[in-house]
């Protein structure tokens, strides 16, 4: 039995499981995440928690039994807290915009970046150099960030491009003159 996966998945007040046959879905005060899962593993709610079985000792329902109780126990934190990421660009003229739900990002490029957020993500831009993703699905929070990223990576010889907050960036040394 693994360790994680015998381990109930608590409910705190304001939050409702519902599971009808292979879907789970979990509501809270933040909003809605829902979860398919496969027929080895099984879950149950009763008395303000989640149950989550497996029917055989197979190697995949082995896998599988303490990552689906590890997915459930993330869905209840983001219908609770949310989870939040936080982007940071440098360079000089670089900056982002939020107009709706379009994101406009200027990187240096001949063309500004467009970027239309997705449902059930939220975005906020301060200083026109920070920039907030957040949501209640943790896997689309992590996604968005990192393709707002891959627009342009921070480089390592004079550090610009967009970055996680806190994020260290090695640096080198460039061309020398001999």
């Amino acid at each position: 039995m693994s360790r994680l996966g015998k381990k109930p998945v608590l409910l705190p007040a304001g939050v409702t499981a519902n599971v009808q046959g292979a879907k789970v879905s979990i509501k809270g005060p933040k909003g809605e995440v829902a979860l398919a899962v496969k027929p080895p593993i099984t879950v149950t709610a009763e008395q303000g928690q989640l149950l989550v079985a497996r029917a055989d000792d197979g190697k995949v329902a082995k896998s599988m039994h303490g990552t689906i109780r590890s997915l459930l126990a993330g869905m209840v934190v983001g219908v609770t807290q949310g989870y939040a990421k936080d982007l940071e660009i440098q360079g000089v003229g670089f900056r982002a915009a939020l107009q709706g739900k379009k994101l406009t990002m200027s990187l240096g490029f001949s063309h500004p970046i467009e970027f239309e957020v997705p449902e059930g993500i939220t975005v906020k831009v301060a200083e026109n150099t920070q920039i907030n993703v957040s949501g209640v699905n943790k896997q689309q929070v992590g996604e968005v960030a990192a393709h707002l990223r891959s627009f342009y990576p921070a480089e390592p010889y004079k550090g610009k491009g967009v970055r996680y907050k806190g994020e260290h960036v090695r640096r080198k040394a460039g061309k020398t003159v001999a």
